[in-house]
C-alpha cells in the first residue's frame, strides 16, 4: 500500500468517492496525526470574543494539549498567546480572570504584559537584583499565537503557516458581507454546551447536510421541509446547506426580534448554516446568529460551545428575554437531536468492514466535501 493510496478513493469525485476510513475516527494516531495536519495548520475555532468581553479579561484554553491563553487588551483587542511562562514553563493562567495590572507567573513572579511583552524578572540576577545581563526581556515576551476574530470566534493558527484568514475564507466573507455588521450575544440563556461521544468530524459531516432532516428533526422538518433546502459547497473552504423558508420565531403577542440592518429581501425567508473548516459551525438569519466551536477532546469525544447573538443588545429589548430563552431551547433541541446520530455513526465506525461508505452525489455534496478537505490536508503533511 502507497503512502496515500489509503485516502485516494477519498480524493475522487463524490460519484465513486467513498469516506474516510475508520482509522479517522478510532485510531489515536490518526487522531494525533490530523491534530497536526487539518487543526494546527489552519483557522480553528477556540473560543468566543464574548467570553473575554473587558480590557484585562483572560481567559485559559485547552486545545488538544496546547496551553492557550485568550487576552483582551486595553485598546480592546484580542490576542492569543501561548499560556507558558518563558522561564521554567510555568502555566500562567489556570482560570478566567480580570488582569488588573500585568500577567504574573505564580511561580517565580515573572511579569508580562496585555501584549506578551515581559515587563518584570524580580531577583533574576540575585537577591534585590531585578535584572541580568544575559536575560534579555526584549526576546523573552510571551509566545503570541497567530489569531483572528470573526463573528466573535476566536481563531488561530498554531503553526503560524496558514495563509492569512481574510484570504483563506475571502468567499465566505464575501457570501456573508450583509451581515458583517455589530451582533450582541443573548446573554445567560444564549449560551450552551452538549458533550458527545463522538470524533469531532462526526459533527461536522452531520451539520452541513440536510439528507437526514425528515427523520432526526422531524419538528423542523415539518415546516422547514428537505425539499426547501440546497446545498452549499466551495471546495477546500466550506459546505453546508441553506433554507428558503425560514420561519421567525414570535411571541403570542406577535413579538419578534429586531432584524440585522439592511439585508437583501432574499435573507426574508432565507437562511444559511455553514460548516467553516475545520471545527466552527455558523448559522445566519435575518433576526439572529449563532457560533458553534467544536473542541476535538479526545479520538471519540467532543464538545460542542454553542452561541447565540442578535441585532440588538438584550439590554436594550428586556422584554425579549422570554423569546430569546424560547430560541436558545429550540436550538438546543436540534442540536440535541443529532447526538444518537453522530454518536451512532461513531459506534458504526469501529465495524471492521466498513468502508468509508458511499455519497450520495445529490444529497452528500456538503459531507464530502468535507471529507475531500480532510484528506487533502492530511496528504500534504505526509508529503512534506
Amino acid at each position: 500500500m502507497t503512502l496515500h493510496s489509503e485516502l485516494s478513493s477519498v480524493l475522487s469525485d463524490v460519484n465513486t468517492a467513498k469516506g474516510l476510513p475508520n482509522a479517522h475516527y478510532t485510531d489515536s494516531a490518526v487522531f494525533d496525526e490530523e491534530k497536526r495536519a487539518v487543526l494546527f495548520a489552519n483557522w480553528s475555532g477556540v473560543g468566543f470574543g464574548k467570553d473575554i468581553p473587558e480590557p484585562g479579561d483572560a481567559k485559559p484554553v485547552d486545545f488538544l494539549g496546547m496551553p492557550l491563553l485568550l487576552v483582551r487588551d486595553r485598546s480592546g483587542a484580542i490576542g492569543v498567546f501561548q499560556n507558558t511562562c518563558r522561564h521554567r514553563g510555568m502555566i500562567l493562567v489556570d482560570k478566567p480572570k480580570k488582569i488588573g495590572g500585568v500577567i504574573r507567573c505564580p511561580y517565580h513572579s515573572w511579569c508580562y504584559g496585555l501584549d506578551g511583552s515581559l515587563k518584570a524578572t524580580p531577583h533574576v540576577g540575585g537577591p534585590g537584583q531585578n535584572k541580568h545581563d544575559d536575560v534579555d526581556i526584549d526576546k523573552l515576551g510571551l509566545v503570541r499565537i497567530r489569531s483572528y476574530v470573526w463573528r466573535d470566534v476566536i481563531f488561530v493558527n498554531i503553526d503560524g503557516k496558514a495563509h492569512d484568514f481574510e484570504v483563506t475564507h475571502q468567499a465566505l466573507l464575501e457570501r456573508w458581507k450583509e451581515f458583517d455588521q455589530p451582533m450582541h450575544h443573548g446573554g445567560e440563556s444564549a449560551s450552551f454546551k452538549l458533550e458527545v461521544q463522538t470524533n469531532w468530524k462526526l459533527a461536522v459531516e452531520n451539520y452541513c447536510e440536510s439528507y437526514h432532516l425528515p427523520w432526526v428533526h422531524p419538528g423542523l422538518n415539518s415546516y422547514s421541509r428537505l425539499e426547501d433546502h440546497y446545498n452549499i459547497e466551495e471546495r477546500e473552504k466550506f459546505s453546508g446547506q441553506g433554507t428558503l423558508v425560514y420561519r421567525q420565531l414570535k411571541s403570542e403577542d406577535g413579538q419578534s426580534f429586531p432584524d440585522f440592518d439592511g439585508l437583501n429581501a432574499k435573507w426574508d425567508e432565507g437562511a444559511e448554516y455553514i460548516a467553516l473548516y475545520p471545527n466552527v459551525l455558523l448559522g445566519v438569519h435575518r433576526d439572529h446568529c449563532y457560533a458553534i466551536v467544536l473542541e476535538p477532546k479526545s479520538c471519540e469525544s467532543t464538545v460542542e460551545h454553542i452561541e447565540l447573538y442578535y441585532a440588538e443588545r438584550p439590554e436594550d429589548t428586556p422584554g425579549r428575554e422570554d423569546l430569546r430563552r424560547e430560541n436558545s431551547e429550540l436550538w438546543k433541541t436540534v442540536f440535541e437531536e443529532d447526538i444518537f446520530v453522530v454518536e451512532g455513526m461513531q459506534k458504526g465506525r469501529h465495524g471492521a468492514f466498513f468502508d468509508g461508505g458511499r455519497f450520495s452525489p445529490a444529497m452528500d455534496g456538503p459531507t464530502h466535501n468535507f471529507h475531500h478537505w480532510v484528506a487533502t490536508q492530511v496528504v500534504a503533511a505526509r508529503s512534506q
